[in-house]
């Protein structure tokens, strides 16, 4: 049977790949696709679907906005893969700021992102804190220290991971991504045998229909949550020259993820509309935890929060892979101090910048108690790092034309993708603008934030420049 004899050899070549332990210099396509789906898949998709509830009319505009945020993945996710393809360098996220505009944009869009980046960081390990709290002191009611503790524990945890070098950091992540996978397949799966279905929605049957502005700011506030659940993904070009291949994988491996992910997240959003209910949705909480007790049983919201919280782990030390690596880059821009860029001997650890980084996450711990307070803040700055990185293709095409016809990725429908992406994060952003009320000024808040940090960088450079001197 030379068949079955071959599926035993490719599955004993899986399992000897996720779990010998010799170290290689470059990350391969199924590295970095694990990274790719980690980056993206974090606690969003067990949290966010009740934000996107709560400002849909209907069922319709609820997965609306989901379906449109993968269309929206799809656009960006290749026009990363062409940026990447072109400019294949570690810290590719900074670099191509300063490349293509101007060293001040690059060092105050980078600078809001990786603040952006930690908060977000913090508010999910404080929501898989909130998760695993439940399941080792269910007597606890006010537990808020002791949340706050296994959240800073968790980012320690992972920080001493990331100090033992890329690869055990990235095989690290190749597991937990495979269980957090694993867990929403779980999840979904058995749609296809249980009887136990929610009521209708009865939203539609208000006596009131929503005007076209109404659903068009419905539609918008949605994708707030939807962008935020959906990104991540343009991170991956900080790998650039530590990919093998990086012209073929690089592309390959976003577009690739991109699609694993929209699948599960349209699957996801099924079960929960079809076992939970939309009405139901739009007010409840630990709705992975409700639907896992809807199909198995009381028990298996235990079970499901403890899987939630590897989860958080794998989204913990994917950001602490990529995030010193935009230091790094800011560091060989001279922009920040050189310390940023220098690696360990034995590990080749950026140390200097991972502590830093790890060390800020541990500090939004304690502000970011609520997962709400941050989500606009967080993608408000994140629209500014979408829509300027992701426009620098134009000037990339021009700058590395010489390119063409080597082996590099080139997207096709250019330039609509890039364009459909831009127009959807100045959408998104405007949105959250509008809605100033009730996201405490986030848009003015991440303006001010931006402004600063460019300001601070011409101090800087004007400091350094009188010291030269």
């Amino acid at each position: 049977m030379p068949v079955k004899k071959d599926a035993w050899r490719f599955l004993f070549n899986v399992i000897q790949y996720l779990f010998r332990m010799q170290a290689k210099p470059k990350l391969n396509l199924f590295d970095f696709t694990m990274i790719m789906v980690s980056f993206v898949i974090g606690m969003g998709i067990f949290r966010t679907p009740v934000n996107v509830a709560a400002n849909s009319p209907s069922t319709a505009i609820f997965f609306a906005a989901w379906i449109a945020g993968g269309l929206i993945a799809i656009c960006g996710a290749l026009t990363y893969a062409e940026i990447g393809s072109r400019f294949p360098e570690t810290g590719a996220y900074y670099k191509i700021f300063s490349y293509a505009y101007h060293p001040s944009i690059a060092f105050g869009v980078n600078c809001i992102i990786l603040i952006s980046n930690a908060a977000s960081l913090a508010g999910v390990a404080l929501i898989g804190a909130e998760y695993i709290v439940r399941v080792i002191l269910p007597t606890v009611e006010n537990a808020q220290q002791i949340q706050i503790g296994i959240a800073i524990f968790s980012i320690l945890l992972f920080y001493s991971v990331n100090l033992l070098g890329l690869k055990m950091s990235a095989r690290t992540q190749n597991v937990l991504t495979l269980i957090k996978i694993a867990m929403i397949l779980l999840l979904i799966t058995p749609l296809f045998f249980t009887t136990g279905i929610a009521p209708a929605s009865t939203t539609l049957a208000s006596a009131v229909s929503p005007t076209m502005m109404e659903y068009i700011k419905a539609f918008g506030l949605g994708l707030v949550a939807v962008s935020f659940t959906y990104g991540g993904y343009q991170q991956t070009i900080n790998f650039g020259e530590e990919v093998k291949d990086p012209a073929r994988n690089i592309p390959r491996g976003i577009f690739i993820g991109i699609v694993i992910i929209i699948i599960l997240y349209l699957a996801i959003n099924f079960a929960y509309v079809r076992v939970i209910g939309f009405d139901n949705l739009k007010t409840s909480t630990n709705i992975a935890a409700i639907l896992a007790g809807h199909v198995f049983g009381a028990a298996a919201g235990n079970i499901l929060s403890v899987l939630l919280f590897l989860s958080v782990l794998a989204y913990v030390n994917v950001l602490l892979m990529s995030n010193p690596r935009v230091m790094q880059a800011m560091s060989e821009e001279g922009v920040l101090p050189k310390v940023f860029s220098k690696r360990t001997v034995n590990s080749n650890v950026l140390l200097t910048s991972l502590s830093v980084f790890a060390s800020l996450c541990a500090l939004i711990v304690f502000w970011a108690k609520k997962f709400d307070t941050i989500l606009s803040f967080t993608i408000f700055l994140d629209c500014f790092g979408m829509v300027l990185s992701a426009a620098t293709i134009f000037i990339l095409r021009k700058k590395t034309k010489h390119l063409d016809g080597t082996g590099i990725y080139k997207m096709k429908l250019y330039p609509l993708m890039p364009l459909i992406f831009i127009a959807a994060y100045i959408f998104v952003a405007i949105s959250i603008a509008f809605d100033y009320q009730k996201n405490d000024n986030a848009a003015l808040t991440g303006i001010s934030v931006l402004a600063a940090f460019i300001i601070l960088y011409f101090i800087m450079q004007r400091f350094t420049a009188k010291n030269k001197a």
